[in-house]
């Protein structure tokens, strides 16, 4: 209730400001980007140059919850009634394609933008079929943080994790190998498309087939199980999220942690770290049928459907999503930028980030986008339901997959999204 009072309220001063669209003659771009603490510091800087450049256009911010899953319902409130505020859209990486099916937010490929230095990840992410519907701003990825102080190097397969790592937390006295999101929500999802990218596995293919219950999707699970089976990984993680995970590598109780960038700097202050100064990045591990993978998050900038000002809008996003800008960000916040110029060694990230670039670079490179469709969100929670039940062991990984590729391949059925193929072979089952 608390949720959707706010969200009214602020749905409601955005009406009341859309009566008085322009001001002065000059055209008002109001864009409800991320406006806390550093991060909303540095934007007000960053659109402050922008209207220097360009005196005819206001950009004014407003704060949104920081919460995604907040910030999308207040977005869905805006867009269902048909506002033309806010002209700029901070996307989740998830969003995209759900946002263009419904008509929510302008191609962008009627501004010709050149996008051949984005990463393919976040790329891949920013575009619904064939069209290009938002800009990458800055990428996130699921790293695996090692002890430097244990391990002479981080481990690259996943069989080494139940041999080598548990070893080595034993010698040290370390109450687990591993540890990473377990709880019921979207982390768990990307902990598993990790493990699924490692094992040679997808959620859905290229052509939005259904494959969560292939082979390699199933020995993914029940990699993930087993873990968490003989002492690898400890049972508690069933309800960590983030955090959780962060305080228990942080305090010195885990070789290894699956996490995002914004964990590094917290844990290298030698104040409130056990580990400071001792733990390194490096990719996900991989079975001998997969390649290590990483988990893409991060946020897309794209345009309202109905603003009024959309040649204006797209100046704004053009400079927010060049390079200097990504290099301000970068050093300011920590926030990682798409394009792969800027990741060259001894180019103009060297030093700017806490995490080295070379090994921030391995990572990235490897980045893969959750699945592209318009259901995205409800896919995910199928998915997490029956993840969840196989960890916890009400149902074996293999029956846990199967029904959710089937609860999903229907989903996609009655929206009409499914390909044929896949919605005759859900059929026949």
């Amino acid at each position: 209730m608390a949720i959707r009072n706010l969200a009214a309220a602020i749905a409601l001063a955005w009406l009341l400001l859309a009566c008085g669209a322009d001001r002065d003659g000059e055209i008002v771009i109001r864009f409800p980007g991320s406006a806390v603490g550093a991060e909303g510091e540095l934007l007000a800087r960053q659109l402050e140059r922008f209207m220097d450049q360009h005196p005819g256009i206001r950009v004014e911010s407003q704060a949104t919850p920081d919460a995604s899953d907040q910030r999308h319902q207040l977005y869905v409130q805006w867009l269902n009634a048909g506002l033309g505020d806010p002209d700029i859209l901070q996307l989740d990486v998830i969003w995209t394609a759900e946002f263009a099916a419904a008509g929510w937010i302008l191609s962008l490929d009627r501004f010709d933008p050149d996008t051949a230095d984005f990463l393919p990840g976040p790329l891949a992410a920013s575009r619904y079929r064939s069209g290009l519907y938002a800009l990458p701003w800055f990428v996130d990825v699921g790293l695996l943080y090692w002890r430097t102080d244990l391990l002479e190097e981080p481990p690259a397969r996943f069989a080494d994790l139940g041999g080598v790592v548990t070893q080595v937390a034993r010698r040290a006295g370390l109450p687990y190998a591993f540890v990473w999101q377990g709880a019921r929500y979207e982390g768990l999802v990307t902990v598993f498309l990790e493990y699924l990218g490692g094992h040679g596995g997808r959620i859905l293919d290229e052509q939005g087939v259904v494959r969560v219950d292939s082979e390699a999707a199933v020995r993914a699970l029940s990699a993930m199980k087993q873990a968490i089976d003989d002492g690898q990984v400890p049972r508690a993680v069933l309800g960590w999220q983030e955090e959780q995970v962060r305080f228990a590598f942080q305090n010195g109780k885990a070789v290894l942690m699956r996490n995002w960038p914004y964990a590094f700097p917290l844990m290298q202050d030698g104040a409130n770290s056990k580990v400071a100064g001792r733990f390194a990045v490096a990719p996900m591990p991989a079975a001998p049928s997969g390649e290590p993978t990483a988990a893409l998050g991060g946020s897309l900038l794209a345009i309202n459907a109905r603003s009024e000002h959309p040649e204006a809008a797209w100046a704004v996003v053009d400079y927010l999503t060049r390079p200097a800008q990504m290099l301000d960000r970068a050093a300011q916040v920590g926030q990682y930028p798409p394009r792969q110029s800027l990741y060259q060694e001894g180019g103009p990230l060297q030093g700017r980030l806490a995490i080295p670039l070379a090994a921030i670079r391995q990572v990235i490179e490897r980045a893969r986008s959750r699945p592209v469709t318009p259901v995205y969100s409800e896919l995910s929670g199928l998915l997490q339901v029956r993840l969840h039940e196989a960890l916890t062991g009400q149902r074996d990984p293999d029956e846990a997959l199967s029904l959710a590729a089937r609860e999903m391949r229907g989903l996609l059925a009655r929206k009409d999204l499914g390909p044929e193929s896949d919605v005759a072979g859900d059929a026949a089952k």
